[in-house]
């Protein structure tokens, strides 16, 4: 099969735009691979990688576009590459507002044009993205940094600027947060309501926060910290703001802290400024020693869906033990369910195969998995002894039970994040059907308004074919999942949960209702 090559000289255009592009090649008629990138030397060496690389790529330099595409045959070829230009143009959108105006072009342009904002959200290359947060927070705007690749010297001296500004720096690497009822970023429709979030995790908040609306309450304020706020460089500072906000909100009636645990003085100073207000507050530090928290005179949970059910009961006045038992018990109602699927099970068929696109739900898995035996593998692991590299499309560690955050940057380098994109995960979900060890499928589907729009469709499509080809093999496959999302989100969760059920997915409740019904599954009798 040939390869083709166009390369385009001095015309920029940032990485989503690109992605998405390719994504539309690889979808035309005969087009087996394709890769639309800038010619820096890392995107060369990625073409190389995948093949894709041609001597008139070589000369590429890192101002000019180059495309390449894969094709049955030249005429294939010629028409994906054909196609790019439109496919460009259509990338840049409009260049006017919904109001008619024309799209600012620099913060201070949009600020000329909405001198009332309060708020930036910003998503531009790392390299940019720490001047254009201080120019922001120099203007006096609470800043949501969607961007990831900002140094950690720079993290601390935006959140450093921040406190002296009496603001909010969200970030970097902030994938959500829902503030006044709006939702940014991965966020999911929910109502507004008496509960108020810091969320050091993105999909930790995203599972919280639709939980919450499932049990049929909702949210103050979400705010989302950047994953590395609660480490001892950056000192909690966004968290810590973050909860004094709340403790001042006067429609926050209850609070909740989401993280993996922090650093021993940051857990400190962040318990104690929670426990310095008069609101009860939720401790959800996934992994962290409950009776620290406990000692505290704060409420220590131990799983996502422990979160959200303790919260809605103290927003309702109701004791709250008794829903966070719950939340434990209701894996048990699949266990007639999980001896069957396990009785179908092969001898050689020992081992879990977590493919995740959260990071926090991986992180979770791992925690409630990590009792079974023969050791648990996870290239963003809980314990730094069991970390270690795959390849996607080869995710196999032998001997082991494996976790994978499929949404972690060597899965991620030239391609969009599985949220947006699931094709890197629905290829794993086929490849671990030859794999005669894999006993039990465990995945996420994650919903929202940056989300793929039918990320379950997409998923059941990989699972019905994973089940047939291990059937054809001779071995049964089950497969255990959960949709974090709620009915109002743009993919609907029912009709998301329909398609995963209609494909064979055992679906549950919760994340970590997943992982111990694939447990169970793995227990037999």
């Amino acid at each position: 099969m040939p390869v083709a090559t166009r390369i385009i000289p001095s015309a920029y255009y940032d990485s989503v735009t690109l992605m998405l592009v390719a994504k539309e090649l690889l979808a035309m008629p005969g087009v087996q691979d394709a890769a639309v990138v800038m010619g820096t030397p890392a995107n060369l060496a990625l073409m190389r990688d995948a093949d894709l690389l041609t001597a008139e790529a070589q000369a590429a330099t890192p101002n000019d576009l180059v495309a390449a595409v894969l094709a049955a045959d030249e005429d294939a070829a010629a028409a994906a590459l054909a196609a790019i230009d439109g496919l460009l143009a259509a990338g840049k959108g409009s260049q006017t507002s919904e109001a008619g105006q024309p799209r600012p072009r620099s913060l201070r342009a949009a600020l000329r044009q909405a001198p009332d904002a309060n708020l930036a959200v910003i998503s531009v290359a790392g390299r940019y993205a720490a001047r254009e947060a201080q120019l922001a927070l120099a203007n006096g705007l609470h800043v949501m940094l969607f961007s990831d690749n900002v140094s950690l010297e720079e993290e601390i001296a935006l959140k450093e600027l921040a406190d002296r500004q009496g603001l909010l720096c969200m970030g970097p690497d902030a994938g959500t947060a829902i503030v006044n009822g709006v939702g940014l970023g991965f966020a999911n429709a929910v109502p507004r309501g008496p509960i108020g979030i810091v969320a050091a995790a993105g999909t930790g908040l995203q599972s919280v926060s639709s939980d919450i609306a499932r049990r049929g309450s909702g949210v103050s304020q979400a705010i989302g910290t950047g994953g590395r706020d609660l480490s001892e460089s950056v000192g909690g500072r966004t968290m810590l703001a973050g909860i004094a906000a709340l403790h001042a909100d006067p429609q926050t009636q209850v609070i909740v802290l989401v993280s993996k645990p922090p650093s021993e003085q940051v857990m400190t100073q962040v318990l104690a400024a929670a426990k310095a207000g008069d609101k009860p507050t939720v401790v959800c530090f996934l992994g962290a020693d409950p009776g620290v928290i406990e000692r505290a005179g704060l409420i220590p949970v131990s799983t996502l869906e422990q979160a959200a059910a303790v919260a809605v009961a103290l927003a309702r006045g109701e004791a709250w033990r008794a829903p966070m038992a719950a939340c434990d018990a209701a894996a048990l109602a699949w266990l007639p369910q999980a001896r069957a699927e396990g009785a179908k099970l092969q001898p050689s068929q020992r081992f879990i195969h977590g493919l995740y696109s959260g990071g926090t739900f991986c992180y979770e898995a791992q925690l409630i998995l990590q009792p079974l035996p023969d050791g648990l593998y996870s290239n963003a692991p809980v314990h730094p002894a069991t970390a270690g590299h795959a390849a996607p499309d080869n995710a196999v560690v032998h001997g082991q039970h494996r976790v994978l955050d499929l949404g972690a940057d060597e899965y991620t380098v030239g391609r969009l994040h599985p949220m947006l994109d699931p094709s890197v995960r629905n290829r794993a979900i086929v490849h671990a059907a030859d794999d005669p060890t894999v006993a039990v499928l465990l995945l996420d589907v994650v919903l929202g308004y940056g989300s793929h729009p039918d990320p379950a469709g997409e998923a059941a499509q990989a699972i019905a074919t994973a089940k047939a080809r291990a059937a054809a093999a001779g071995r049964h496959l089950p497969v255990v999942t959960f949709v974090c999302g709620t009915e109002e989100d743009p993919q609907r969760l029912s009709q998301q949960e329909a398609k995963l059920s209609a494909a064979g997915a055992l679906v549950t409740a919760s994340n970590a209702q997943a992982a111990r019904v694939a447990a169970l599954i793995l227990a037999g009798d």
